[in-house]
């Protein structure tokens, strides 16, 4: 018997192709596009080992452990590691770039995290992207959290490297990401002789042989259930409109935002200012004597399906996240998220207000 998810007909080039090109509208680039074949770490790696190496100097952000990470592959390189470390509650500011670029002049490569899900701070690229600019650096941006949940412009902002994954605010599938990659990025791949090649994590393999050939000959078989569903999960947001996926995701965070800080029982969010809080997460820090990964888990009893974690790491004892991405982000999740939370922090013996937190998230949302 036939099965829809098993007997499939091939994937064309063609048709990869032309998923390539939705990637790049969604982003509003004329840079390269490629979709690579896994999860978002494969082509934040593989762009990392293309474009740095012994000759580097790189400012490496750390917002949250995707910085830390990005740091550790930058070194492996071989790569000069200047490291701007902030506070996770907060975000980096132009600023403090601009500084780091001064006391540096050396440096030819900055990373970035566009929005740390882990910590729920998202930092002003825009701002970030002309003093990169004016540097002459090139700029590497991991933009898998935010795309979908806030504006990703590679292209007006100076981006030479940006990393999408489907899995958070496009509501997509996990296992397939894309890089955008501007002319300035292949040429310094092409210049570093420790680039891999003939390798999965090879960016210039898909230039020379997918890109330079006119996208006609794919270089492995695709993997053609996340293909289709990307496809999907690009024909979802075009019929919505990006704006309007971006704004779901932008009141369901303050909604959230809101609602804890009405509800009480000690909670409040973690990021301290809400203009640097990312529309794609929420995290909240629970009062002194409360370990977060206990309390979430027994908020989770009413309702394992709640997108409610622990911080990873040690921030397991002292953070809470609402993942509302997705189909996630909306009034209902926002809803049960409060309850739950609100029933276990009772639980405690702390003093809440249920109803007081789902008023203020309510008025929060816009009118329809």
């Amino acid at each position: 018997m036939t099965h829809p998810f098993l007997d499939l007909p091939p994937l064309s080039a063609e048709r990869f192709a032309a998923i390539e090109d939705r990637v790049a509208r969604l982003l509003d680039t004329r840079q390269d596009v490629v979709i690579t074949q896994g999860e978002a770490l494969l082509p934040l790696e593989g762009a990392i080992r293309g474009a740095a190496g012994p000759g580097t100097t790189a400012l490496n952000v750390i917002t949250g452990p995707y910085g830390q990470t990005f740091g550790n592959w930058l070194r492996d390189c071989g790569a000069t590691v200047h490291d701007l470390c902030v506070p996770f509650h907060t975000a980096v500011t132009a600023a403090q770039i601009r500084q780091a670029l001064t006391e540096h002049p050396e440096i030819d490569f900055v990373s970035l995290v566009h929005a740390e899900a882990a910590t729920g701070n998202t930092n002003p690229v825009a701002r970030i992207g002309e003093v990169v600019r004016e540097h002459g650096a090139l700029f590497y941006l991991d933009a898998v959290a935010s795309v979908g949940a806030e504006p990703v412009l590679p292209d007006a902002w100076g981006v030479d490297l940006c990393v999408i994954g489907a899995q958070k605010a496009m509501g997509g599938p996990a296992g397939v990401s894309a890089i955008s990659v501007s002319e300035r990025a292949w040429t310094r791949m092409a210049a570093n002789p420790n680039a891999p090649r003939r390798s999965y994590l090879s960016l210039l393999d898909w230039k020379e042989r997918w890109i330079d050939g006119g996208r006609t000959a794919l270089l492995h078989a695709p993997a053609q259930l996340e293909m289709l569903a990307l496809e999907a999960c690009l024909e979802r947001i075009e019929a919505a409109g990006l704006d309007a996926v971006m704004g779901r995701h932008r009141d369901t965070a303050r909604a959230v935002r809101a609602g804890a800080l009405a509800l009480g029982g000690g909670l409040e969010p973690y990021v301290h200012e809400a203009a640097e809080a990312a529309p794609v997460a929420t995290t909240l820090r629970v009062p002194a004597g409360v370990v977060a990964s206990e309390l979430v888990a027994r908020a989770l009893e009413s309702d394992p399906a709640l997108p409610l974690a622990a911080g990873g790491g040690a921030l397991a004892k002292e953070m809470i996240r609402v993942n509302h991405y997705g189909a996630d982000a909306t009034p209902a999740v926002v809803r049960g998220c409060l309850t739950a939370l609100g029933a276990a922090l009772s639980q405690r013996g702390l003093a809440v207000d249920v109803p007081g937190a789902l008023r203020a998230a309510e008025r929060s949302e816009p009118a329809a």
